[in-house]
């Protein structure tokens, strides 16, 4: 309001934010995008004037990044039309204009091109969009093969609004993103994984846990789900032994990722990709989680994925089927859970989301009711699960007489071995131990 007052021009407040406040979302965080038909010099004027930082100033789009004094960011965008090459994202020439209607028909959906005059306190609607928040739908802001063929980032965009918003898209744009499903190749991988990120964890903005699912369906309808993830597209029609799963290997990835805790979702959707190539190869699915792991990693990578990620995903990929029948001893367990400790919650996690995946099965998944009973059992009679639970040390090895280049693996043979029974962990009796590994 206090940069609206500075500007000689009205100053509008346009995209998601007027959208939320208009359907009545709640507003945990402002994202607030401003425009006018006054130029980004003017503006800059203004705002300085204002106690604003500007952060960053691209005049070919009139575009100037914002903070306000209590670090609040927003970013201004001068009233433009725009041309663009087929699906490059970025305008290939920007023409500024004074026209509202203009400047919303640029945008993508007609809800999200609302305008708030924040000194007249009113809204502006060039183009119907407050119709279609109160019908909860998304409608292109010009013909949907036009708007999806300027910008392939929109494919993925509408698939994200639609699962965090809950509003629907009508046919018209199903059909428009269909035709241009393709252009999602031109768009780098960064803003991909990006936009897939934010739509596995799309149930933030209104807390509908459905969120996640219903956004990976509408990239799958659309097709852009097979051009961004081949190796996982390949599973649709792809049956499974009916006794154990009501659904074909994509649509049990989808459901396992819309099941699945917020911090493993990404695991969850990857967890069975190994399946296609499995059943190509090999006729069956055997090792899946092997080639699954292989595959997982190859698509993160081509999706630039942060390492941590990568590596978090291709190991939770790679033990889900651990002890998935149930045969596994217990002892075989217990060295399981010890070995990969800091992956525990999270595998439990993925694990419980393939089992409901399956049938639609809420229950508790046998194997971590399994697991969870071992683990309680093994805190109970003071089992290390780490290494740092070890009564003893790097320190006490090597001064043992232990090399220090085999220092790490006594360590992990001695929490192993305590592992299978927590009275082992007792500092005299490892030091004993160790002696016999020193040879002396």
């Amino acid at each position: 309001m206090k940069l609206a007052d500075a500007c000689r021009f009205p100053l509008y407040v346009v995209g998601g934010s007027v959208r939320d406040r208009l359907a009545g979302f709640p507003q945990r965080e402002a994202d607030w995008d401003i425009c006018a038909a006054g130029s980004d010099e003017e503006l800059v004027l203004a705002a300085t004037k204002c106690g604003f930082t500007v952060r960053a100033l691209y005049p070919r789009t009139g575009t100037v990044k914002l903070e306000d004094e209590n670090g609040v960011a927003c970013e201004f965008t001068r009233f433009r039309y725009d041309a663009y090459e087929k699906g490059t994202h970025a305008p290939s020439s920007v023409i500024f204009t004074d026209d509202i209607a203009r400047d919303a028909q640029r945008r993508d959906f007609c809800c999200n091109a609302v305008y708030y005059d924040i000194k007249a306190d009113r809204f502006l609607d060039p183009l119907g969009g407050i119709g279609d928040i109160r019908e909860k739908k998304l409608r292109t802001v010009a013909p949907s093969r036009k708007v999806f063929g300027e910008d392939g980032l929109r494919l993925m965009r509408l698939a994200r609004q639609a699962a965090q918003t809950g509003f629907a898209p009508d046919e018209a744009c199903l059909e428009g993103a269909k035709e241009n499903s393709s252009l999602i190749r031109d768009i780098v991988p960064e803003r991909v994984y990006a936009e897939l990120m934010l739509l596995l964890h799309a149930d933030e903005k209104l807390g509908d846990q459905t969120a996640p699912y219903r956004g990976l369906c509408i990239l799958r309808e659309t097709g852009v789900l097979r051009e961004i993830l081949p190796e996982l597209a390949l599973g649709e029609g792809m049956t499974q032994r009916a006794e154990f799963h009501k659904y074909d290997v994509l649509e049990h990835s989808l459901r396992a990722a819309g099941y699945a805790e917020r911090g493993v979702r990404l695991a969850a959707l990857l967890h069975d990709v190994g399946k296609p190539y499995c059943m190509r190869e090999y006729g069956n699915y055997h090792g899946h989680e092997v080639e699954g792991e292989r595959i997982a990693r190859e698509i993160l990578t081509r999706l630039k994925a942060p390492t941590h990620t990568t590596e978090r995903v291709c190991a939770l990929v790679r033990l889900h089927m651990r002890d998935y029948d149930l045969r596994m001893k217990e002892n075989k367990v217990r060295r399981e859970i010890v070995a990969n400790f800091p992956l525990l919650e999270e595998l439990f996690a993925v694990k419980q989301a393939d089992y409901s995946a399956c049938m639609d099965d809420l229950s508790p998944a046998p194997c971590v009711v399994k697991w969870k009973k071992i683990l309680s059992e093994m805190r109970a009679e003071g089992a290390p699960l780490t290494l740092k639970e070890l009564k003893v040390n790097g320190i006490d090895v090597r001064e043992a007489g232990v090399p220090a280049r085999e220092t790490a693996e006594v360590l992990k043979t001695l929490l192993l071995e305590c592992a299978l029974d927590g009275r082992r962990n007792d500092r005299a009796y490892l030091l004993k131990r160790v002696k016999r590994f020193s040879g002396s």
